[in-house]
């Protein structure tokens, strides 16, 4: 049972309804208290759960958006030193980890990945297809944006980025017609993309809006999300001391079979063998399942948010044996194929 909440420091923005937050600290046995690590700051609803669940707790936050970390910047100062927030990116948590002062490890990682509802809400940012704003996606505001991959990519690139990323089974077609339209001039805004993946993609009644793996194909591509996930998972392993809890939800199929595959490989219920032991010997678990399965939002928590109701939780707990080697089969679904798209 948790124990009793202390008073929160700080709410969270209410236009950012944490998902699965209630789930997600029981995985991580927050009401213990000791150091943790949210790899997903955002508007800091998870930090602010978990400073709140024990008096005893301490946050080592890390956001790779500047806006999250200017607005994070009044919880900071209320947390009176049990929070650190971090501009970086969430597969490089050992080493902030260690550069905060904890080289010893930590007891708890959680990560909330896929874009948040705050960047959804500005249009600026180029997240959304529903808001018309500049194709960008950067969570960084650096580097190449959207707009420079849509404009830029041959045909084939960004089949298989649609395809392999978004899932999108009309990812040739959609191909295609940004390479036509493109003879027209540069596609600049979120609006123009949209509406020419919705003259090609048929909306289905009651089903996502058409454009809606596209843009998440190219969130993904511009910011290396899958990339960066599994860089996590493995970091994650690292910092954790035993008995440590790793809390993960996703919001897509992609994000999910990265991390059931990881867990699946870590608790010894799937094949991994190691180059460095005998032939054909699994290393030891370094995780310990915690929870069976994915965990998902209530009827009444989906009602109320209708971004929980594609999310999924999964936990495991360290175990004592040390990090395994990194996955090179994860590392494969985080990247785009060798050849083009086939459809």
């Amino acid at each position: 049972m948790m124990a009793r909440a202390a008073t929160p420091v700080e709410a969270a923005p209410a236009r950012h309804v944490p998902v699965l937050l209630s789930e997600m600290l029981d995985a991580l046995a927050a009401e213990r208290g000791g150091v943790f690590v949210d790899g997903t700051f955002g508007a800091g609803g998870y930090t602010q759960g978990i400073l709140a669940a024990s008096r005893r707790a301490h946050v080592v936050a890390i956001d790779r958006d500047p806006d999250a970390i200017a607005g994070g910047a009044g919880m900071v100062l209320k947390a009176k030193g049990r929070l650190v927030l971090v501009p970086a990116r969430f597969g490089d948590l050992d080493r902030v980890v260690a550069e905060a002062g904890f080289s010893d490890g930590v007891d708890g990682v959680v990560l909330d990945i896929g874009v948040s509802s705050m960047q959804l809400d500005e249009a600026e940012r180029g997240f959304s297809f529903r808001r018309d704003g500049p194709l960008d996606m950067r969570m960084e505001r650096d580097g190449d944006s959207a707009a420079d991959l849509v404009n830029r990519a041959s045909e084939a690139e960004l089949a298989d980025v649609f395809f392999h990323f978004g899932e999108e089974r009309r990812a040739r077609a959609v191909a295609r017609a940004v390479i036509e339209r493109r003879r027209k001039g540069r596609i600049e805004t979120t609006g123009e993309l949209a509406e020419l993946v919705a003259g090609l993609v048929r909306a289905e009644p009651g089903g996502i809006h058409p454009a809606t793996r596209v843009f998440q194909s190219l969130r993904i591509a511009v910011n290396d999300e899958l990339g960066e996930l599994v860089r996590a998972l493995h970091a994650a392993e690292r910092v954790l001391r035993p008995g440590g809890r790793l809390a993960v939800v996703t919001f897509h199929s992609l994000e999910d079979r990265i991390v059931k595959q990881f867990l699946a490989v870590r608790t010894g219920r799937a094949p991994g063998l190691s180059r460095h032991l005998p032939r054909g010997e699994a290393a030891a678990a370094s995780f310990a399942a915690v929870t069976k399965g994915p965990v998902a939002a209530s009827e009444a928590e989906a009602a109320r948010n209708p971004r929980a109701r594609s999310a999924k939780l999964r936990a495991a707990e360290r175990t004592e044996a040390p990090p395994q080697e990194p996955l090179t089969a994860l590392e494969a679904l985080a990247s785009l194929p060798d050849k083009g798209a086939r459809r």
